[in-house]
């Protein structure tokens, strides 16, 4: 299983991908408390999007297998997975322990 750290760690290296694909007057400031989405957010929806399917094809390269972020497991959440990299790290670390992987 994955620890807590290195999922966060998969969660910013996602944003910093995108950070690359950035002109400079539009990095990012990644942090876990980074609003992702919602009324704050330092993302558009096609970014949002990119950072999304970054983090799956990373955890499913570390895990070996893949784990949707966007099923209705995911969007059925009361409150949004999206909002920061922490709570994507949060939903992603409740998932793998109620599967037991």
């Amino acid at each position: 299983m994955l620890s807590d750290d290195r999922i966060l760690q998969l969660a910013l290296a996602a944003v910093e991908n995108l950070n690359q694909e950035l002109d400079a007057g539009q990095k990012l400031e990644v942090s876990p408390d980074m609003p992702l989405f919602g009324a704050n957010a330092v993302l558009d929806s096609l970014q949002l999007v990119s950072v999304i399917v970054d983090v799956e094809t990373s955890l499913a390269e570390a895990l070996g297998f893949p784990l949707s972020l966007t099923d209705d497991h995911a969007i059925s959440q009361s409150d949004s997975l999206y909002r920061t990299p922490a709570s994507l790290t949060a939903y992603i670390s409740s998932r793998l322990q109620s599967a037991g992987k």
